[in-house]
C-alpha cells in the first residue's frame, strides 16, 4: 500500500511534544509533504532548529505544557491532524502519559480534527509493575475512548545519525577497552526514525484507512544487546572486552546506581530491557506502506567518526 504525498499539503498539523529526537524527524517528514505544522511544548527553542526544514510560514512554534488542559482549545484550533510525542520516564506518568492525552483527544474531537495520532511505546502493558509501561497502555485506552478514530503507533527502540541509543553505547566502546553489557540476552527489534516518521505521516494523510486501528513500529531485525555490542564495535574496527554480566548483577547495578545522573539504566528501564522490546505479531509499519531498512545499511558509515583517526584511519582501497 502506498500513500500519496500529496494529500498532507497545506494541511495544518500539531506535533505536540515536537521538539525531541523523534519529534524533529516527524516534522522533517510532515514539511517535506507540503504540511504546516505546530510545534507545542514546553521549551521552544529546543525545536528553533527546525526553522530551517521549512518555507516561510510553514511552521509555528507555541509553548505550553500539556497537563494545563485551558490552552487544549487553542492548540488544537484550526488543526486538520494532531500527533502526540509526549514521554518521558520520569515525573508524573499518569498525568503525562495518560490523563494529558486524553484531555488533547478530547479537545481535538470536539475542534473537529481529522486525525488523531498518540505515539505508545512497544511493550506497553497494563498489567506491568513498570510504570513507563503501565502508563502508556492506559494512554492508548484513554486517547481511544475520547477519539475512537485515533491511530495508536508503538514505536520500538529508535535508531538514526542523532539518537541517543546508538551513540551512547558507540562512545562508551570507542573510549574504553572493556565494557560490560547489561542483558546480554534481551532481544531488540530497533526501526529506523525516518521509517517510523514516515509512517507517522502515513496514518496523518490517509485516517479513513489507519484511523481507529494500533500498528507496531518495529525493524526488520531482531538482535540481542549483545550482538548490537558486537555490531557497533566492529564498525568502529575495534575489539573490546565485553563482559556479559548476569540478569542478578545488572539488576543490583540498576537498582543501586540508577538514580543517579548519567547511570546506564534505572532499575525501570532494566526491567523493560529484561522483558525485550520486539513486535506483537499484529499489525506493524509494513501495514502502513513503508518497507522497514535495517540498522546494517547504516551502522557502517555512522561509525566512521569513532574510529582511532577518524575517517583517516580506514585504508583507501585501490
Amino acid at each position: 500500500m502506498t500513500t500519496s504525498q500529496n494529500e498532507l499539503n497545506g494541511k495544518l498539523v500539531v506535533l505536540v511534544g515536537g521538539s525531541g529526537f523523534f519529534g524533529a524527524h516527524v516534522a522533517q517528514d510532515l514539511l517535506s509533504r507540503g504540511a504546516r505544522l505546530r510545534v507545542v511544548c514546553r521549551t521552544p527553542k529546543k525545536a528553533y532548529r527546525l526553522k530551517a526544514l521549512a518555507n516561510l510560514g510553514q511552521i509555528q512554534f507555541v509553548r505550553a505544557d500539556l497537563a494545563d488542559r485551558s490552552v487544549l482549545p487553542a492548540i488544537v484550533a484550526g488543526a486538520d491532524g494532531v500527533v502526540n510525542l509526549v514521554g518521558a520516564f520520569k515525573g508524573d506518568l499518569d498525568t503525562l502519559h495518560v490523563r494529558a492525552p486524553a484531555a488533547l483527544a478530547r479537545a481535538a474531537r470536539e475542534a473537529g480534527v481529522g486525525a488523531f495520532v498518540q505515539i505508545s511505546a512497544l511493550g506497553c502493558d497494563a498489567e506491568s509493575d513498570v510504570d513507563y509501561a503501565r502508563t502508556k497502555a492506559e494512554g492508548e485506552a484513554a486517547v481511544r475512548a475520547e477519539f475512537p478514530q485515533a491511530t495508536i503507533l508503538r514505536p520500538s527502540i529508535l535508531f538514526g545519525q542523532d539518537d541517543a541509543f546508538i551513540n551512547m553505547f558507540a562512545g562508551l566502546i570507542s573510549r574504553l577497552p572493556f565494557l560490560p553489557v547489561f542483558g546480554p540476552e534481551a532481544k531488540l527489534q530497533p526501526v529506523f526514525v525516518d521509517d517510523a516518521a514516515e509512517a507517522v505521516g502515513n496514518a496523518l494523510a490517509n485516517p479513513a484507512v489507519f484511523g481507529g486501528k494500533t500498528y507496531d513500529l518495529a525493524g526488520p531485525d531482531v538482535i540481542t544487546m549483545g550482538e548490537l555490542n558486537q555490531r557497533i564495535a566492529a564498525a568502529q574496527h575495534r575489539k573490546p572486552l565485553f563482559a556479559e554480566l548476569p540478569d542478578a548483577v545488572s539488576g543490583l547495578i540498576a537498582a543501586a546506581t540508577g538514580w543517579l545522573p548519567g547511570a546506564p539504566l534505572s532499575t525501570d528501564q532494566w526491567k523493560l530491557l529484561k522483558a525485550g522490546n520486539v513486535a506483537s505479531g499484529g499489525p506493524g509499519i509494513k501495514a502502513l506502506g513503508v518497507d522497514p531498512r535495517p540498522l546494517s545499511l547504516f551502522l557502517d558509515r555512522w561509525m566512521v567518526s569513532y574510529r582511532k583517526h577518524g575517517r583517516f584511519g580506514s585504508k583507501a582501497s585501490v
